[in-house]
């Protein structure tokens, strides 16, 4: 096996039908032009990650024929309907014949958070790390930095609508929580505002 490469890979969750907002939010097209998944792989690969890893879901062939997404390796996930949980497990699996020690795990829907939080995340890879961005009032979340060698451990608890989570609340002595409230915003998009269909 090669080496392993310094940085994370990023995985990006982007398979979502988007129910709630009414389409997939990857097909989004954000304030600034582009589509939340061009723009939240953008992030990720400007934040250091290496691969970039899209799985894609619903909708997937109009992502692909839509969305500029160069570089990044799309996978499709045939269980998307199942929820977040089986896209994590296809994005990991994807991964696992990689040498990379650790991932870095985006949603589409948050187009808050920026590559300036990734890559302060990202600077604990590790194949141990298990690391959250921080925010206001005690919160946690995206993105997530998920060490090799947790990925069997959050794949057998990656069910339905929850991704790592529960994983991470189970290992409050392991996981390091990193403030990223000064550079991103980790509010997902959960209702039109500001954003159009594509």
């Amino acid at each position: 096996m090669p080496p392993a490469p310094p940085g994370p890979a990023g995985l990006l969750l982007a398979a979502g039908a988007g129910r709630r907002y009414g389409g997939p939010k990857a097909l989004v097209r954000h304030a600034d032009g582009r589509l939340l998944v061009e723009r939240a792989a953008g992030v990720l690969a400007g934040g250091g990650c290496a691969p970039v890893v899209v799985v894609l879901g619903a909708s997937a062939a109009e992502v692909r024929a839509t969305a500029a997404l160069p570089g990044v390796v799309l996978v499709d996930n045939p269980r998307w309907a199942d929820g977040m949980g089986s896209s994590l497990r296809v994005g990991l699996a994807a991964l696992a014949g990689t040498a990379v020690r650790a991932t870095v795990v985006l949603l589409v829907d948050l187009p808050g958070v920026t590559a300036t939080a990734v890559r302060r995340v990202a600077r604990h890879v590790g194949s141990d790390a298990l690391v959250a961005a921080g925010y206001p009032a005690g919160r946690w979340g995206h993105p997530v930095l998920l060490g090799r060698r947790h990925w069997p451990g959050i794949t057998a608890t990656a069910v339905g609508d929850r991704g790592a989570r529960a994983y991470l609340r189970a290992r409050p002595g392991q996981l390091r929580v990193v403030d990223c409230a000064d550079v991103a915003d980790g509010t997902d998009l959960d209702r039109p505002a500001g954003a159009g269909r594509a």
